[in-house]
This record gives C-alpha cells, structure tokens and sequence, in this order.
C-alpha cells in the first residue's frame, strides 16, 4: 500500500537529499528507495523500479528525474515542481558559492599544488565510473563494433552529437530490418526527432549559453559524466573554456552533493558571470521537468519497444566509448611526470579496490597528495 504525501513532505525530504545527496545517480537513487520504499512507503518496490526504467528511457540525469518522477506521482504537477527544485537547489547553491571563490582565488598559486593533484584524481573516478558501465552496456558483438568505432571517431575530434545520434540510428534500424515492422517505431520517434539539432559554434553571451544547454539537456543520455565529454567540444575546443577549468568543473562536482549537472552553474559562472550561472542552470535542467511531465503517461509503451531498447543500447555504449575518449585526452594534458603518475595510479586503486567510498575523497586524497608532493 501506498502513503500518501503532502507537498511539504515531498519539499523536506528532497531539501534533505539535495544536501546529504554524495557519490553519484547510483547513491542519490539508493538513498530515494531508502526513504520513499522503505522508510515512508510512499511508493511499492515495484513502483519504484518502473519509474527507474523510465528515467533511462528519456535523456537527462537519472538522479534528478527520479525525484521528478516521484514529486510527481505523490503531488501531481506542484509535486513534480517542489521535488526536483528541493533536490537541485541545494547543490545549485553550494556549487555557486565554489564557483565564486574559483573565479576570485582559483589562479593563485598557493592553490595550484592542490589543483594539481586533483586532476589526475578526476581521471581516475570517471573509469571507475564508467567501468561497470562498460560491463553491462556491451551486450553484443554489434555494441562492442559500435563502441569502437565511437571511440575511434571520438578520438579524431567528430561531433559527439553526431556519434551518438548515429549509433543510435544504426541501432534502430538494424534491430528494425531484425523486427520486419514498425509497430513500435512511433512511440520511438518523437524522441529520436530530438537528436536532429543545430550544433553551431556560440559566442559566450547568455542566449546562446541557454541554447547550448537546453540542447544537451534535450538530448545526453547516459551518466553525467558524458556532459563533461560534450561540454569539452563545445566549450574547450571552441576556446570558451580551458580544459584546467572544465577539470576543476568536475572535481567540484564530486565535492558537493546533488546532481553532477550542477557543474552547469560553476561553468556558466566561469564564461558570463552571475547571469550566465543562473541562464546555464535553468537550461540544462528544463528538458528534465519537460520529459517527465509529457512522457510518464506513455513510459510502459516506451519501454516495452523493442526498438527504443535497441536505439537505447547503443547510445549507453556510444556514451561509455565517448567518456573513454576524452579520459584519454585529459591524461594527455594532466599526467605529465612521475607525481601525477602516483596519483593517478593510487586514485584509480582506490576507485576500483572501495567502490563504495565517495568518490568526494578520492578527490580529497588527490589534492592533499598532489600538495605534498610538490613540496618534496
């Protein structure tokens, strides 16, 4: 039996996990089950795992539309308002206060030799991330070709969206010509129709700040950490960013709780100040509240089409070899001697050996490391 909620309950609890919500979509989510099924009994078990299936079917970060989902379920539209703003907020702000000091005092040197030791700490927990993803993403020999040739084209510099738009569409065509019909092609297209976008170079100014970001917003599946793959094309590479800064972007991530999207808010900060902080926020989250309010009444159609799973596979696996793509262009720029080399040795020990440590003292451990050992 279900519980009923008010809309201060549903504002508490997510005000609470927004502040106490460490180590990631997979954490964030155990936590929603702890509280709503077991604790509050606001939704069954099973209720719960079919609003996880949704989440995977719909871009955006999973951890935040599964607050979303359940706002919603409990408290219809205010419900869906007050649980995914409670659950945002909090890491918005906390996110905010680092990127102002970042701007003030981050190129000093007496914070260099922390900075240092972070980077190759940052490394080291988007493969332990991205590990387990890998495991299960690769399915068929078909996924492992498609993921390699996404990491082949990721490495030459093609267009993220392309690629994996791309090994979408080859997915779900193939599995198509498998079918022999169509019968679950138009619950897959309104969707798919997202992937066709405009990826233009932007100027810094903040209309075309919130464009960038709805766009990715609109259409990243996958884990978080595939923003930062997207965000070193359109930002790094168009030289709106540097690449120190979209790292430092990361590990600020991993400090602070609540969604890794909230990076968003210390990037925007970065390029346009105050305003491009607040434009970049709302932009990446939108498409979230979006989806879950036009797509919950279909989300059993969807998951059950064989061809949206198909299209669904190869994306996760186009995400992973993307991820892979851009962990070896960072090593490139931050594992540079034989300090960084311990760090990112003993980081990635840590990420695989306790994969249930937060991953915030994995970055923690590589800052402190990287200061000591410049003082050698």
């Amino acid at each position: 039996m279900e519980h009923n909620a008010t809309l201060k309950d549903i504002a508490k609890l997510f005000l609470k996990l927004g502040f106490i919500g460490f180590g990631g979509p997979a954490a964030h989510i155990a936590m929603m089950q702890d509280e709503v099924v077991s604790k509050r009994k606001w939704l069954t078990e099973q209720h719960f795992l079919d609003l996880i299936g949704a989440t995977n079917l719909i871009p955006g970060p999973n951890s935040t539309e599964m607050a979303i989902h359940i706002g919603h379920e409990k408290g219809g539209w205010k419900g869906l308002l007050t649980a995914g703003l409670c659950f945002i907020l909090p890491a918005v702000f906390i996110t905010g206060i680092f990127a102002y000091l970042y701007k003030e005092y981050g190129q000093l040197p007496e914070l260099q030799p922390f900075i240092y030791g972070i980077k190759p700490a940052i490394i080291a927990i988007i493969l332990g991330a991205i590990f387990p993803l890998a495991k299960k993403s690769l399915k068929s020999t078909e996924l492992i070709i498609i993921g390699l040739l996404v990491l082949v084209g990721s490495l030459f510099n093609i267009n993220e969206i392309y690629l994996m738009s791309g090994a979408g569409f080859f997915a779900l065509f193939s599995a198509y010509l498998r079918e022999g019909n169509n019968n679950n092609l138009n619950c897959f297209l309104p969707l798919t129709l997202l992937q066709i976008t405009n990826t233009a170079v932007f100027s810094g100014t903040n209309a075309n700040l919130f464009w960038i970001f709805l766009k990715i917003g609109a259409i990243l599946y996958g884990s978080g950490y595939v923003l930062f793959a997207f965000l070193d094309t359109e930002l790094v590479s168009t030289g709106l960013l540097t690449r120190q800064q979209l790292i430092d972007a990361i590990a600020v991530g991993q400090f602070t709780p609540g969604p890794v999207f909230s990076s968003v808010t210390f990037i925007g900060y970065q390029i346009n100040g105050f305003t491009g902080a607040i434009i970049s926020t709302i932009a990446i989250f939108l498409p979230s509240f979006v989806f879950v309010a036009l797509l919950n009444p279909i989300v059993k159609k969807m998951r059950n089409s064989k061809l949206f799973s198909a299209f669904l596979d190869a994306v996760n696996v186009a995400s992973v070899a993307i991820i892979a793509a851009v962990c070896f262009d960072m090593g490139k720029d931050s594992i540079t001697d034989w300090r960084t080399i311990l760090i990112a040795v003993l980081s990635i020990t840590i990420a695989f050996g306790f994969r249930k440590l937060n991953s915030a003292f994995v970055v923690l451990g590589g800052s402190v490391v990287g200061y000591l050992l410049t003082l050698l």
